[in-house]
């Protein structure tokens, strides 16, 4: 009977199902920074998207009569050459929508540019968010970022990176919080060292020739602070792709900087299982993913101007 229902709540989450609520918003009305001559874009039968030159933001609206005031940013997984934007973008953002919260799946840039590029689409997209919290009716001070594999590791980025120059373009936005309030990493990407590195990430962030102390600085639990954001993390042991070892490392950095951790981890559930059936009980994770909002008070109704 459980897994019935949950096949009955899983069909409410397929990619076209809140469609009457979803408008598209350019990140960079002004002229993306940094603009290059870039392969067309390339949206696959599967939902997957590369070569993005034009970032932007989908909005899927809370389910009716559900809204919370809680936003977060999607970031789908795909190594920094694609986005899973169906699987881990859409499917998200839409179970995020019925548990209260508007969702923007980020639609960023990929290899063809490479850092810094992504590091200012996911930051402008908090502060583009955080900016117009009024026109989406939600709280300033509740904006998340969720993010799948190299998903996670810019989702992570913005939890760490958020007062890097490197994400900052000029633009009066700038001057906007690109720090998010929490953060849920499934399956990410963390650490761009040996052992544990994903190293299609790594190439296709920095380079396959980064150096050593690139490849350390973008190691993400070398720049945990206390300033970083709660965080929830979730991963299986049977992920092969992008080892359990870069949550552990990035819980270990979270617990060492006092910054309050949850984590899940898993036997069964290969990498990129997104919300699967079939994994055990890593199949939860949603489950278990809303309580951790509930308990943080993200899913009660927040008055849009305080927390």
């Amino acid at each position: 009977m459980k897994s019935f229902i949950r096949c009955i709540l899983l069909s409410l989450f397929t990619p076209m199902a809140f469609s009457a609520h979803e408008r598209v918003i350019p990140l960079w009305p002004e002229g993306v920074p940094g603009a290059k001559s870039i392969p067309a874009e390339v949206v696959e039968s599967d939902g997957r998207i590369s070569h993005v030159s034009e970032p932007t933001l989908t909005v899927i609206a809370p389910a009716i009569d559900r809204a919370n005031g809680t936003a977060v940013i999607v970031c789908p997984g795909g190594g920094y050459r694609f986005l899973s934007f169906a699987r881990e973008g859409t499917q998200y953002a839409n179970w995020l929508s019925h548990h209260g919260i508007t969702a923007f799946i980020l639609k960023s840039r990929l290899d063809d540019y490479g850092h810094p590029a992504p590091l200012q689409d996911v930051l402008r997209a908090i502060r583009l968010v955080r900016s117009r919290a009024d026109e989406f009716g939600i709280n300033p001070n509740r904006i998340g970022v969720i993010g799948s594999s190299a998903g996670g590791h810019l989702a992570a980025s913005a939890g760490t990176l958020f007062d890097d120059p490197a994400g900052r373009t000029g633009a009066k936005l700038d001057a906007v919080s690109g720090r998010p309030d929490f953060l849920m990493l499934l399956y990410p990407v963390i650490t761009l060292e040996e052992p544990g590195v994903h190293q299609g990430s790594r190439d296709a962030l920095l380079g396959p020739n980064a150096t050593a102390e690139q490849r350390a600085a973008f190691s993400l639990e070398n720049r945990v602070t206390s300033q970083t954001p709660p965080t929830l993390l979730i991963h299986t042991q049977a992920d092969t792709a992008v080892p359990v070892r870069n949550s552990l490392v990035f819980f270990e950095a979270l617990t060492r900087a006092g910054v309050p951790a949850e984590m899940y981890l898993f036997e069964r559930g290969a990498h990129g299982m997104g919300m699967n059936l079939g994994n055990g009980t890593a199949s939860d994770w949603p489950q278990r993913a809303a309580e951790w909002l509930s308990n943080r008070g993200l899913l009660t109704r927040a008055d849009n101007k305080s927390n």
